[in-house]
């Protein structure tokens, strides 16, 4: 089945955080080559005392020629082109001090650059660190702001039922005061008419004990006058009894208009309290609005200058990898040729060197090996972050197989067993994603137990991410999760993340060869990827590296 290949731009606002984390690596790598060079200006010097005593035995050997210039015309050539060599190569040692002391000027341009580096990396972080409490101090005035809105909504809401009832407690108030007036109008004839009736019972009784003393023979009228008395009598009970009842009702009445008034009181004050609070809570937004335009305002300067230093920064750091990519080639040179005339001279002039020069000219030949072997994970670390990122749908098995066919040597020789299937289809960077595979198996290779056969396990899945499900997602959208696990050396669970960061190693170099760049560049692959790489271990039990890649870029 043909791949079909989907290319994908290059994402070219990486963040100013994978730039500051890009710097501190390159500054570390910096410092390690800049040790390395000091390592090769004194191996340079040592040769330079070399050539010396060399020139010295030359100028004996062509003083001892000179001598023998007329016993011998066949001498006599061979002294002429052994001094033609000599000039030679006191040209090329003159070269080799000149190259030298370029190398040297360049040393101290580099350093003075990673001190400026260093310097805005500093500021940068700082920027940073003020924005990060900016923004959380925005998120909180903004939280407490819309809290204040939504219960100064509330209030209104409040207000607005409290004025409501309000208007209808007067209206009712309003009410029950004519009613009450209407009351006390009639309780007041009311009252006049019982005085009349009094006056007129009193009018009435005087009559009656007239009566009475003038007619107490008059049986007839005094039985006429009693009945009317009784009727009287009658009409005045009842009429006290509704006095009686109106003035019960005209009590209750002003009970409940005393209870309204007080009741109309209490919500008058409730409200005169709210609209204070209401007030109070107004003149409180106004001043959060007021802080939070002047943190907005501030907020907006912040993130110019941030952007202005990401800028800034952006540049010097492409200023930076072109040096550093430059460099690296230009060290390459001398150090073939540093590697040529040691191995020359531990051939060609083998039996004439002391035990302690081949012991140097040997340690020489392994130190510009571990600095091209230095050179070459540098350049391989400097293409993660300058080659273009091309997106390509892969087979990750055959991935696997190229990784396995340049590391072919290796698993031969160390009988190392690689077990893996079915793994998934997937998304990636194509050549760097078999860098990443390599650098693991040679890691797990390198790492390997003594008289112990490597055995490495190679899966992988795809996750499809829930927001609801209550699972520990370590992406927040859909990815496929690649795990390669062996059975070497392991490692301590404290330095799971010492591990991944640039020049760190947990062995010694004597045991176990490397320069401490391969699991950082494994990282820096997966970073290209808005990936996540974890490493897990125990002590001579192996370890476990997981790999997170998003499903879409």
């Amino acid at each position: 089945m043909p791949t079909v290949i989907t290319p994908i731009n290059e994402d070219e606002n990486t963040s100013a955080a994978q730039l500051l984390i890009a710097n501190k690596n390159l500054a570390l790598q910096i410092i390690e080559t800049k040790t390395r060079e000091a390592q090769l200006v004194i191996a340079n010097a040592k040769l330079v005392f070399q050539n010396k005593e060399k020139e010295n035995r030359a100028a004996e050997l062509v003083i001892a020629n000179q001598e023998l210039v007329f016993q011998n015309q066949e001498k006599q050539n061979l002294a002429e082109e052994l001094l033609v060599a000599n000039t030679q190569l006191e040209f090329q040692n003159k070269e080799k001090r000149d190259r030298a002391a370029e190398l040297i000027i360049a040393n101290q341009e580099l350093a003075y650059q990673n001190k400026e580096k260093q310097k805005r990396a500093e500021e940068l972080i700082v920027a940073n660190t003020e924005l990060k409490f900016q923004n959380i101090e925005k998120e909180n005035r903004a939280a407490e702001l819309i809290v204040a809105n939504q219960e100064l909504a509330y209030q209104n809401q409040e207000k607005q039922k409290r004025a409501e009832e309000l208007i209808v407690a007067n209206t009712e108030l309003k009410f029950q005061n004519k009613e009450k007036e209407k009351r006390a109008a009639e309780l007041i004839i009311a009252n006049r008419e019982l005085a009349y009736q009094n006056q007129e019972k009193q009018k009435r009784a005087e009559e009656l004990i007239v009566a009475n003393t003038e007619l107490g023979f008059q049986n007839e009228e005094k039985e006429k006058r009693a009945a009317e008395l009784i009727i009287a009598n009658l009409e005045l009970a009842y009429q006290n009894q509704e006095k009686q009842k109106r003035a019960e009702e005209l009590i209750v009445a002003n009970t409940e208009l005393e209870f309204q008034n007080q009741e109309k009181e209490k919500r008058a004050a409730e409200l005169v309290i709210a609209n204070q609070e209401l007030a109070y809570q107004n003149e409180e937004k106004q001043k959060r609005a007021d802080e939070l335009i002047i943190a907005n305002e501030e907020l907006e300067f912040q993130n110019k200058e941030k952007e202005k230093r990401a800028n800034e920064l952006l540049i010097a750091n492409k200023e930076i990898e072109s040096f550093t990519y430059i460099s690296s080639h230009d060290l390459q040179e001398p150090l073939r040729k540093i590697q040529s005339f040691s191995g020359r001279i531990f051939v060609e002039e083998y039996d004439n060197l002391s035990a302690m020069g081949k012991y140097y000219v040997e340690r020489t030949k392994l130190s510009a090996l571990h600095m091209q072997t230095l050179i070459n994970d540098l350049l391989a670390y400097s293409r993660t972050n300058t080659t273009q990122r091309k997106f390509v749908n892969s087979d990750l098995n055959q991935v696997v197989k190229e990784a396995m066919e340049m590391l072919k040597d290796d698993l031969l020789q160390t009988d190392a067993t690689i077990e893996f299937d079915d793994l998934c289809e997937i998304n990636i960077i194509p050549f760097q994603f078999r860098q990443l595979i390599q650098n693991l198996i040679s890691n797990s290779l390198k790492f390997s137990i003594p008289g112990q056969k490597p055995h490495i396990i190679i899966k992988s899945n795809f996750v499809a991410y829930d927001e609801n499900s209550t699972k520990n997602f370590k992406l927040k959208s859909d990815y496929y999760h690649i795990s390669i696990k062996d059975n070497g050396i392991g490692f301590e669970a404290e330095y799971k993340d010492k591990i991944f960061e640039i020049f760190q190693r947990l062995n010694d170099r004597k045991n176990y060869s490397g320069t401490g760049i391969g699991l950082t560049i494994a990282r820096k692959i997966v970073e290209n990827h808005n990936g996540i790489i974890t490493g897990e271990g125990v002590l001579n039990q192996g370890a476990r590296f997981d790999i997170y890649i998003p499903a879409q870029h």
